[in-house]
């Protein structure tokens, strides 16, 4: 079968690729200022994502109040249920390398991509054909690949209680994964800015009082000097722009090309090491990287008669949406999830 490469290369699958490495270098980067936090001594991880939902919060919050002027197009409570599983799977991911090995978490962690799989299938109504599968399985097999490279040998035996940690590692996957395919669902349907100030909103208030019971005497017993403040600050500024621009890919491509997106942050990280710091690698992280890169390509390339999202999916998933449109404009806001969201809007 020939390859029709302008299909390929259209410009939604440009801008995908782009998008997608520049938030795996996000996610490299807060990977980089959490162990430099770790070899400080500081072990906070809800509160190190507390700032980036305060940012999300104030910014887009301002935007929604200040110009958008609008009641919410989702129920508010869908929003606090979101906040929860984001705040707890940042939580369990970040708790688990303190039993487990990178190695563990690296492999387990691509539950998160058959479980957004699942979900978008069962839920959003989207279709994989051969050619998306045959992607998803060439990011997979190059990931393999740099897991099972002379790179980790060390790493494998390392954890000491690599059986909780596991667990914490698919609790979290797929705890990204529902957060990932719902988020993909209201930025489609209803909108960019209520989700990111809403979701900013209610994580930071989860992510409070999970601090005031787990982390408050951590908290105390840190000597903030700018050593220390700054890679927490640093951690907060990349996670803002990550939560910010997530949003963005996922109308264009979805949450799966999200994930497979993120499986070369650890190449990321890799190449970092090597012009930073001169380390050598292995050349399997080479060829690895060549495979996602590959897969990525194979996978958002994507057919023309292929239909993704079928025009009936959103219907029937959006009765909430509706049901907020219907009330507001029947009864103006009177006791209504959408009416009593004009607080917002006010």
């Amino acid at each position: 079968m020939m390859v029709d490469f302008g299909r390929i290369w259209s410009r939604n699958t440009l801008i995908g690729l782009c998008l997608g490495q520049f938030l795996s270098l996000l996610i490299t980067s807060t990977a980089f200022t959490s162990s430099q936090l770790a070899k400080k001594g500081i072990n906070a991880p809800t509160s190190q994502s507390f700032l980036n939902y305060v940012f999300l919060a104030l910014l887009y919050g301002a935007i929604l109040l200040l110009y958008t002027r609008k009641p919410l197009k989702a129920k508010w409570y869908y929003y606090v249920i979101l906040g929860f599983v984001d705040v707890e799977a940042n939580f369990l991911v970040v708790k688990a390398y303190q039993y487990t090995s990178l190695t563990s978490v690296m492999l387990l962690d691509c539950w998160a991509i058959p479980s957004v799989m699942l979900l978008t299938w069962l839920f959003l109504k989207t279709k994989y054909r051969l050619k998306k599968i045959t992607g998803v399985l060439v990011c997979v097999a190059g990931l393999v690949l740099v897991v099972f490279s002379d790179v980790h040998a060390a790493d494998r035996a390392g954890g000491t209680n690599p059986r909780k940690g596991d667990l914490l590692v698919i609790a979290a996957a797929t705890l990204y994964a529902i957060t990932n395919v719902t988020q993909e669902f209201l930025v489609k349907n209803a909108d960019r800015v209520e989700l990111m100030a809403m979701l900013g909103l209610f994580a930071a208030i989860i992510s409070a009082i999970q601090i005031s019971i787990l982390e408050r005497n951590e908290l105390k017993s840190i000597h903030w000097s700018a050593e220390a403040a700054l890679p927490f600050v640093g951690f907060s500024v990349a996670m803002f722009m990550f939560y910010s621009l997530v949003p963005i890919l996922l109308k264009i491509n979805g949450s799966t090309m999200l994930n497979l997106s993120l499986l070369t942050s650890d190449m990321w990280a890799v190449l970092i090491r090597i012009f930073a710091y001169h380390e050598k690698i292995d050349w399997m992280y080479f060829v690895a990287f060549g495979a996602v890169t590959i897969g990525l390509i194979i996978y958002s390339g994507g057919d023309k008669n292929e239909d993704q999202h079928p025009p009936n999916a959103a219907d029937e998933l959006r009765p909430a949406v509706k049901q907020d449109e219907e009330a507001n404009s029947g009864n103006h806001g009177k006791g209504t999830a959408a009416g009593s969201s004009k607080t917002w809007a006010a």
